[in-house]
């Protein structure tokens, strides 16, 4: 899965540690989400978009090889 989340940090101008406290996760858990190393459970990815103001599918995409074949 893919995320678009270091991009919406920028615009908002904000750190990992920022958005970790919004969202009330560690900054670790964002920096593992961002670089695809941990998938975000469905109520932390909501989290996540709404914060931004934005769409899950707007800020999450899946890539080929995460569908079922």
């Amino acid at each position: 899965m893919e995320n678009n989340i270091r991009v919406e940090r920028a615009k908002k101008k904000i750190t990992q540690a920022e958005l970790a406290k919004q969202v009330q996760v560690s900054r670790q858990t964002i920096h593992a989400i961002e670089t695809g190393k941990f998938v975000p459970s469905t109520v932390l990815a909501m989290k996540i978009a709404q914060y931004f103001g934005i769409m899950l599918e707007e800020l999450f995409t899946l890539e080929k090889s995460d569908f079922v074949k």
